[in-house]
């Protein structure tokens, strides 16, 4: 048995289409739960459709309390923490079941693919920067999927009140108890409009630097510097989307400073 835990808000356009990919042949073993949580959106209503699917609904918004609750009901290991929007096929399940099965891996992840298609030509120019950056090498942020071992997930009791979930789980972990498997690639969207990019950063930055700040564990510093380092220096073709990028992260730093209290969600 493998579970897999998916928190949602507000995924009622994807959560049907990726539930009913990640349900097809070769799932029967597969425990599926599903936390909607504060939406306003018929997400719950369309993943208790799904066969096979546990549906636990919170009222309030929130991806650690959904996280907490639907870590609560699952059973079984390896354990995959799924976002609502990746999707995810029951072969690649398994593969992520299987690396976290192997001896002294206790996480694991596939690697990450950006699409940008439909994005406004700033969104672009800064995922050209973004998706070479070293950061995401050897991580398991950034990729809305990561399996972790039954004495992976004993490594904390549970979630902390914080929206920077899979950089806190990126954090329990060496280099050498991760892996990423080639045989998964896992699909991120970026979002259409730049301003929807600022955003979705301001509360990635406000969320990580909310985690450090509170965390115990030793929480991977930030390398403010890396897109200019590592990027654009050695590749001055570059530049241009480097201007973009830094114009971007400005911004939502700023947005960041000035928010109050972060929560999740996403934009297209």
């Amino acid at each position: 048995m493998i579970s897999i835990v998916i928190p949602a808000h507000n995924e009622a356009n994807r959560i049907g289409a990726n539930l009913a990919l990640l349900t097809g042949a070769g799932s029967d073993d597969f425990e599926i739960i599903v936390v909607p949580n504060g939406c306003t959106d018929a997400t719950a209503s369309v993943a208790a459709q799904v066969p096979g699917v546990q549906v636990i609904d919170l009222p309030a918004p929130g991806k650690a309390a959904a996280l907490r609750v639907g870590d609560a009901a699952a059973k079984a290991f390896p354990r995959i923490y799924l976002d609502a929007d990746i999707p995810l096929t029951p072969v690649q399940v398994r593969a992520l079941a299987a690396a976290v099965e192997r001896p002294g891996v206790l996480a694991a992840t596939g690697a990450r693919r950006v699409t940008t298609e439909g994005s406004s030509l700033l969104v672009r120019a800064f995922y050209a920067v973004n998706k070479r950056l070293p950061a995401y090498r050897d991580a398991l942020y950034g990729r809305g999927v990561i399996a972790v071992s039954e004495s992976g997930r004993s490594r904390f009791a549970e979630f902390p009140d914080q929206v920077a979930d899979d950089l806190f789980l990126d954090s329990m972990f060496s280099a050498a108890e991760k892996h990423h498997e080639p045989t998964v690639v896992s699909t991120v969207a970026a979002p259409r409009r730049t301003a929807h990019l600022v955003g979705r950063l301001a509360r990635l930055r406000a969320g990580n630097r909310a985690l450090r700040a509170t965390a115990t564990a030793a929480i991977r510093p930030a390398r403010n510097s890396s897109w200019l380092k590592d990027v654009v220096l050695p590749r001055p073709w570059l530049w241009p989307a480097g201007i973009c990028y830094a114009a971007i992260i400005l911004a939502a730093e700023r947005s960041a400073r000035r928010a109050g209290e972060v929560t999740w969600g996403h934009q297209a």
